[in-house]
């Protein structure tokens, strides 16, 4: 748990922050807090920035960070009610519209291959948002089919003419939040084969401690050590460890070393620092690098709490 003083702290911070350390640190429910996120602070921010077509920038996948998918990727991230009815409405359009032949949602063109990175993303905050079941079997049928043999998931899987064997960091959490979002939420189609995926997906991460490779046990990328919020499609070890946790993983020795690291980067108050932000347009601003955060610091201390020493 945090002191005293770095507890307060989240609290006084914005609604978001507040709701879910009393959520997920306090272990207490408060549904008024969590309503107050569509009117104030961050969520406010996000909300306000949908346009009269019902999308976010300038669709489903453009720009980057101010589109409808990542909007509400991070409105799910930070507790946006279920109930919202932007979202909802946004989710609903988008599988009307935005599917691809194969049957995953697919931002560029009905003939090319979809991408396990973005419908796992997308089945993460559909399912929050009470997506209908009925459209979330095809993405689902999907994200089984691009499953590598190594038991992760690559985004380059299924491109024509690839021959890929090994998975990725970045597209196996984004399947992992996924499917743990969308078996929580009560979805059914083909569950049980959803949680293999999940385990084996699971399974890849903790061979390579998180952020090692397995052959060398090298680190793969410095930028995998570093803390992010939000981590838009990208790796961290905070981001693996907050996936795990959500996911009911067990403590793990092979977890060790990124837990290691992420208490290595706590401060002498008691508080997380963010890393570099990933550039781009944003609806919110991007912390500062290198002074407190208070959604690093809630997420590590979620994180720690789920896997104390």
């Amino acid at each position: 748990m945090p002191t005293p003083e770095v507890l307060d702290w989240l609290l006084d911070g914005d609604v978001a922050v507040a709701y879910l350390a009393t959520r997920d640190l306090l272990g207490h429910e408060d549904p008024r807090l969590q309503q107050r996120i569509a009117t104030e602070g961050v969520g406010a921010a996000l909300l306000a920035g949908r346009g009269p077509k019902g999308h976010w920038g300038r669709g489903f996948y453009s720009p980057k960070w101010t589109s409808s998918h990542y909007t509400l990727l991070q409105l799910r991230e930070i507790g946006c009610p279920a109930t919202e009815p932007a979202a909802h409405e946004t989710v609903a359009l988008v599988l009307a519209s935005e599917k691809g032949d194969d049957g995953g949602i697919n931002p560029s063109s009905r003939r090319r291959p979809s991408d396990a990175c973005v419908n796992g993303m997308f089945l993460n905050y559909a399912s929050w948002f009470w997506a209908d079941g009925d459209g979330l079997r095809s993405v689902v049928d999907f994200l089984l089919r691009e499953r590598v043999a190594d038991g992760g998931f690559n985004c380059r899987h299924n491109r024509p003419g690839a021959d890929v064997q090994h998975s990725s960091v970045h597209t196996t959490v984004c399947v992992i939040e996924g499917i743990t979002t969308y078996v929580q939420s009560g979805f059914h189609h083909r569950r049980d084969e959803l949680e293999d995926a999940r385990a084996s997906s699971v399974e890849f991460l903790l061979r390579h401690r998180l952020f090692r490779s397995e052959r060398t046990g090298e680190v793969i990328d410095a930028e995998l050590t570093r803390l992010h919020h939000p981590a838009r499609w990208h790796f961290d070890i905070l981001r693996g460890l907050d996936a795990l946790a959500a996911a009911g993983v067990s403590r793990d020795t092979r977890m060790d070393d990124a837990l290691d690291v992420l208490r290595s980067r706590r401060r002498h108050d008691g508080r997380w620092s963010a890393g570099r932000a990933y550039p781009g347009r944003t609806y919110v601003p991007n912390e500062r690098p290198g002074e407190p955060s208070r959604w690093v610091t809630l997420v590590a201390q979620r994180v720690l709490l789920a896997y104390p020493d």
